[in-house]
């Protein structure tokens, strides 16, 4: 925005996977800024999902390839279901849950989803569509009826234009113009000028941007006071974990860094988070708790979302902040394994022996005894109490008061302000003001505190800057993106690929979680 020698920016969003809309919000934030300094933007694509169209609608112009198409279709969730597949293979699934909603555990004890779960799901995700396209449409030249077109009409629109998805985006106002890539390069000549070889445009990625242009090197000094931030991002889970991640003890380990350390004033707790380990869940919130003891507020921010697990480490701040389309809620535990006896059997395997007591059998390959069944019940039942108890003390409330809205149902934040579970709705920047008001603080430096990177990554950061080490590290899922739009097979390969790998992160001591599985399709 301010760098002189820019004057054009390119969107090239082929690439760019989904995202929450908190997200790129964030992003749309800066290209508003970028045109708002007298430049331009021009979004150029051969064909837009929901989340890049997003990003395409904030663009000065909105080119899209003669052959290309907007696919704009909503908000839907369709989790797959294993009760047949777990009963064909003889699994023995042992699920132990409380609340009406928590529907975390139902792809393995149904074929479909319940009424509940459905009555939930529906009014947190037309709340986001809302939200999409009246934001979408705010930057348009159309209003938001453009997006609730029956089939009728979709369907006699595209008969008109000979089924050319592309002139049908354009004459519903989706683009605002058909060009390809020539065509747009020749286009970008004319506006910034030629390379040296005079086959392209001058242009720099902005891979190579944020290379070359350095960001100041971050100076703790070591007068001034500060607001810390501590991000907690992902599936909770017990023990240490690498940076990025959110492991109960590291975590807590970067709270208890920003208690000890006589600089910092006040901490913000940036979540993004669906939950996950309640033990891990209660080691983070008991540093929470140390800190304000400490005489130091703490303002949780909620990104895209902070529900189950990430709600109870929430809850004990001093205020939560949540974006308006942020999902929360879902204070609710279950407990869950399997046991592989009767699928071992059909293989003529079997597990006997002797024990001291009654405890020492318990194995995956012999089945549950029906006391210990109940004790795990038991168990489940009492931490949804202490969840409800936890909520219910840092939100001056009863605990009936709270199960009235908890029983593991998701709420999204506009709709959690007017439940109590919200203080207030603004971004990072405004919980970090809010931080620093709470600590009467006028003159202040924001310090984020993380993990240390190892030698390869600080050697890569030292050299190329962050943007490079977070390149070099992430896993970069674009490709299998734009598969899963193209390819329904890849998409569902995908889908149970990705509810597999949840099972990873179920490691709490007591297989005990507060962890939100549907907010995983909103991230």
């Amino acid at each position: 925005t301010k760098d002189d020698r820019i004057s054009v920016m390119l969107l090239d969003l082929q690439k760019m996977p989904s995202a929450h809309i908190n997200k790129l919000k964030q992003i749309t934030k800066a290209i508003d800024a970028f045109k708002e300094a007298g430049k331009q933007v021009i979004a150029t694509g051969y064909y837009y999902t929901q989340a890049q169209y997003y990003i395409a609608a904030h663009a000065n112009e909105v080119s899209m390839h003669p052959y290309g198409g907007v696919s704009i279709e909503g908000y839907g969730m369709f989790p797959l279901y294993f009760k047949d597949a777990l009963e064909k293979l003889k699994v023995t699934q042992h699920i132990f849950r409380v609340g009406t909603y928590k529907s975390a555990v139902e792809p393995f004890i149904r074929n479909d989803m319940s009424d509940a779960a459905k009555e939930a799901n529906s009014v947190w995700l037309t709340a986001l569509w809302n939200e999409y396209k009246t934001d979408v449409a705010a930057s348009r030249p159309f209003d938001e009826s453009n997006f609730d077109e029956d089939m009728d009409v979709y369907l006699a629109k595209m008969q008109a234009v000979d089924g050319n998805s592309g002139q049908y985006a354009l004459n519903n106002q989706w683009v605002d113009s058909l060009k390809t890539s020539q065509q747009i390069r020749q286009q970008l000549i004319e506006l910034v000028g030629a390379e040296e070889t005079g086959k392209t445009f001058k242009q720099v990625s902005f891979r190579e941007y944020l290379s070359l242009v350095k960001p100041p090197v971050e100076f703790d000094n070591p007068i001034t006071e500060k607001v810390a931030v501590v991000v907690a991002k992902g599936t909770i889970v017990d023990g240490e974990r690498k940076a990025g991640e959110i492991g109960g003890d590291s975590t807590a380990a970067l709270l208890r860094k920003a208690r000890l350390d006589d600089k910092v004033k006040a901490v913000v707790l940036r979540i993004d988070s669906g939950g996950g380990s309640m033990f891990a869940s209660e080691v983070i919130r008991a540093e929470v708790l140390a800190l304000k003891a400490a005489g130091k507020p703490v303002i949780a921010s909620m990104s895209s979302v902070a529900a189950s697990g990430g709600y109870w480490i929430a809850s004990a701040a001093n205020e939560i902040w949540a974006a308006p389309s942020t999902i929360t809620g879902s204070i609710g535990v279950f407990g869950t394994f399997m046991t592989f006896e009767n699928t071992m059997a059909e293989l003529g395997i079997y597990s006997d022996g002797v024990a001291t007591t009654d405890l020492a059998g318990f194995s995956i390959a012999r089945p549950l005894d029906e006391k210990m069944s109940d004790i795990i019940q038991m168990s489940v039942e009492n931490a949804y109490k202490r969840f409800l108890n936890v909520v219910a003390e840092a939100r001056n409330m009863t605990p009936e008061q709270v199960d009235k809205i908890a029983q593991g149902r998701v709420w999204i934040a506009t709709q959690a302000k007017e439940l109590g579970l919200v203080d207030k709705l603004g971004d990072k920047q405004d919980a970090i003001k809010a931080a620093a008001e709470l600590a009467k603080l006028n003159h202040y430096d924001v310090k984020t505190i993380k993990q240390s990177l190892t030698p390869q990554e600080q050697m890569l950061q030292d050299i190329f800057g962050t943007a490079a080490v977070k390149s070099f590290f992430a896993k970069s899922d674009s490709s299998q993106s734009v598969l899963a739009t193209q390819a329904n097979l890849q998409s569902l390969i995908n889908q149970l690929s990705s509810e597999i790998d949840n099972l990873k992160d179920y490691n709490d001591p007591q297989g005990v979680y507060a962890r939100c599985l549907v907010c995983n399709v909103i991230q």
